[in-house]
């Protein structure tokens, strides 16, 4: 039992129990047993932070079921060991290394050391971005649904925004809010925040910390932030601007509104692919090249840390990096005055290349069950179950049932991560003695 399989057979506990907890009468409206395909399809997205469903959730599941939905999403959001920390250092147990190695490789961190302070730095800003969205929200649900009603509808949006999951109560999921600022505002920086990883939101903490109580002290940031921040700026300003032109004559998505409201429509729709999932215009109706455009942006994802999945960010930026280098006629790959170091570059190169054929694979499996549905709209399902996002082109329900099953494996895969999982099937790698001589083929 490594470490990999400890994760990977943790999540497939929780997805199983939300799926048998769904099924129950009580978590649906209709008072019956759910289907088990369906349970399993939702509580499979909902650790998985996707937001894809086969059902109206609002109007499928009680308020039982969607507290259930709401608190498998939270432990998605959060990862499973770091969830089971929070228990543990709850019941005043101590992390023994075996734990803090479980923690650090779901968390992506370089060290063993301040885990347990970590833990509740992550639980802190959690709670901080989550209890402000709420009370944001409930400025306009309230109003619009009264006390209990408004209230739950912000605590449900909110933390699926901060977690990057994308269920709604409502049935055209924020389509009916695209014209409100202080939806699209609040909705977009708690993905945005969710999303970066919270080492990059510690970091901007402290540096906001130092320049307030001491201006004269010179700050550093890591090379991670560095390229987090400067990568996700980048794909949101290229992603507004690239469905600003693609969607504005499209009279079914941009084209039929103001100019205002389409710029803040077309930065919705640049922010939510980054493994959000809500949506303010109708997916469906969009061109083939916003499809497109969208699909790129699912497959880059967030960043490492955070509540988003894809194949990061920094990872994106490594391999342009190389690329760059290489044409360059470079023999290191140099960022912001930092060597990138090989291991690094080829565990880039690994989740590129395992991610790529987890969705070629998918991408052909779906296309076998459901050989009705167009090429793009499988390629979107399948890559918006990958990055873990939750948009979908062509509806989720409209997929055949055995179509759902592959989702399902799809949104596990990438919510795993694609070199964890493999880890965990093969076991730990056996340190090798030999060294082989080198020999040049012919590449490109």
């Amino acid at each position: 039992m490594t470490v990999s399989r400890t994760i990977c057979l943790g999540f497939l506990a929780v997805i199983t129990i939300g799926a048998l907890l769904l099924m129950m009468p009580f978590s649906l409206l209709s008072r019956t047993w759910s289907d088990p395909v369906v349970a399993l399809f939702t509580s499979t997205s909902a650790v998985c932070v996707t937001g894809l469903s086969v059902v109206d959730v609002g109007k499928f599941y009680s308020f039982w079921g969607q507290l259930v939905i709401l608190l498998l999403v939270q432990v998605g959001g959060l990862g499973y060991m770091t969830a089971t920390t929070v228990l543990l250092l709850l019941l005043g147990r101590r992390l023994g290394l075996r734990d803090k190695v479980a923690i650090q490789q779901s968390l992506d961190i370089p060290g063993l050391s301040e885990l347990s302070m970590l833990i509740r730095s992550i639980i802190a800003t959690t709670l901080i971005f989550e209890l402000t969205g709420i009370f944001l929200l409930m400025t306009i649900f309230v109003p619009q649904f009264g006390f209990h009603e408004g209230v739950w509808l912000s605590i449900f949006h909110s933390v699926n925004a901060f977690n990057n999951a994308g269920f709604s109560l409502f049935s055209d999921n924020l389509i009916q809010y695209a014209r409100s600022p202080l939806m699209n505002a609040v909705i977009t920086l708690l993905i945005i925040f969710g999303g970066i990883g919270y080492q990059a939101i510690m970091e901007m903490f402290y540096w906001g910390r130092d320049r307030i109580s001491n201006p004269s002290k010179k700050s550093f940031f890591t090379l991670n932030f560095r390229i987090a921040l400067s990568t996700t700026l980048l794909l949101l300003a290229i992603g507004t601007i690239a469905f600003l032109a693609t969607e504005s004559s499209n009279v079914q998505t941009l084209g039929a509104i103001g100019w205002s409201d389409r710029v803040m429509a077309a930065w919705f729709q640049s922010v939510t692919p980054r493994t959000a999932g809500f949506n303010t215009i109708d997916i469906s109706k969009m061109t083939n090249a916003g499809l497109f455009i969208t699909i790129a942006l699912m497959f880059i994802g967030a960043s490492p840390g955070g509540t988003g999945g894809g194949i990061k960010t920094t990872t994106f930026r490594v391999l342009i990096t190389c690329t760059q280098a290489v044409l360059e006629g470079k023999d290191e790959v140099l960022c912001y005055h930092r060597q990138i170091p090989m291991p690094l570059i080829l565990k880039a190169v690994g989740v590129l290349v395992g991610s790529t054929m987890t969705v070629i694979g998918g991408t052909i499996l779906i296309a076998l069950t459901d050989p009705e549905l167009s090429f793009i709209h499988i390629l979107f399902e399948v890559v918006s179950a990958f990055a873990t996002v939750g948009l979908s082109a062509v509806g989720t329900l409209n997929i055949s049932p055995l179509g759902q099953l592959v989702i399902i494996g799809i949104m596990y895969v990438g919510r795993v991560g694609i070199l964890l999982l493999v880890g965990a099937l093969l076991g730990d790698p056996k340190p090798s003695f030999v060294h082989y001589p080198e020999e040049n083929l012919l590449v490109g």
